[in-house]
């Protein structure tokens, strides 16, 4: 580990006579590379900060949550009706592992224009659901299973998305901007003219979401070039 960081800093002290700064934000930040000017035969805090910061990014990539293709789940409960069923519901326990005290089932459900700011959705179950125009600003979602849902212009402005999976889901026209996207994918989702300003996308996800055929377009509502606005 030692000779690690050793190797790191001789290099980030030699290449053309720049050291980078690699800054991890808090949450709500995209995260940057930031170049910075000093003398080639200096090893100050910014060599150190970057060699601890590419020995923590080293780590595997976390899979989100619907990245598995084996998921199973028990069928939807009709026997409630839509109109008790299908609520938004802020988690009471609150948790980064989505525990409830029942499934959040809201599979197929019509919530179009709903408002859920600032609420805790984590452990969300949706397919077939649609959530298009909804309020998502200041949400935290957790372990979200977020597949093939209409979720065109909603806004998830300043969210907290960790792995969430949007597999298949409409995201047209999505706002995304200053969100914390850890570990989410949007795999085989149509992200065309979705916002991603300063949103907080790892290295990993990133490179996913850039392959994205329809990353493209120009957000309706904001005038943000979709793929310059994902840093691709």
């Amino acid at each position: 580990m030692l000779m690690q960081i050793l190797i790191l800093i001789s290099a980030a002290t030699i290449i053309n006579g720049f050291t980078i700064n690699h800054s991890i934000s808090p949450p709500r930040a995209s995260f940057k590379l930031h170049a910075s000017k000093t003398p080639t035969n200096s090893v100050g805090p910014t060599a150190l900060t970057i060699a601890a910061s590419l020995l923590f990014l080293s780590a595997p990539p976390a899979m989100a949550d619907g990245d598995t293709k084996t998921f199973k789940f028990p069928p939807i409960d009709r026997s409630q009706p839509a109109s008790t069923r299908c609520v938004l519901k802020s988690s009471a326990i609150g948790q980064s592992n989505a525990a409830r005290d029942s499934l959040f089932d809201l599979r197929e459900c019509q919530l179009s224009n709903s408002n859920a700011k600032g609420m805790d959705l984590s452990g969300v179950l949706l397919e077939g659901t649609d959530l298009s125009g909804s309020n998502f600003q200041d949400a935290v979602i957790s372990k979200g299973y977020l597949h093939t849902t209409n979720f065109r212009g909603a806004d998830f402005t300043n969210a907290v998305i960790d792995r969430g999976s949007f597999s298949g889901s409409d995201l047209t026209n999505a706002i995304f901007k200053n969100t914390v996207l850890t570990g989410t994918n949007f795999d085989n989702s149509n992200v065309e003219g979705a916002d991603f300003t300063e949103s907080a996308i790892g290295d990993f996800d990133a490179r996913r979401l850039c392959k994205n055929p329809t990353l493209k377009g120009v957000n309706e509502k904001t005038g943000v070039d979709t793929r310059e606005s994902a840093g691709c």
